[in-house]
């Protein structure tokens, strides 16, 4: 693999793990914007934060 595209491959990576971060964190926010009003919501809060945490998690694989 030449620089170039070895480049383009981080960039892309680390954009879309990025993007990714960003839809977790504002699904998080949402649901605190929302209100927590029933066993729905927090399932809600459950999966958004766990997705959230993933991304954190993975964040060091992306160094690479």
């Amino acid at each position: 693999m030449n620089k170039s595209s070895k480049k383009k491959s981080w960039f892309a990576i680390n954009m879309g793990w990025l993007l990714q971060l960003v839809a977790s964190t504002s699904w998080v926010v949402s649901v605190f914007i929302y209100g927590l009003y029933g066993l729905g919501d927090y399932l809600q809060l459950i999966a958004s934060t766990a997705w959230t945490i993933s991304n954190l998690i993975s964040f060091p694989n992306n160094l690479d």
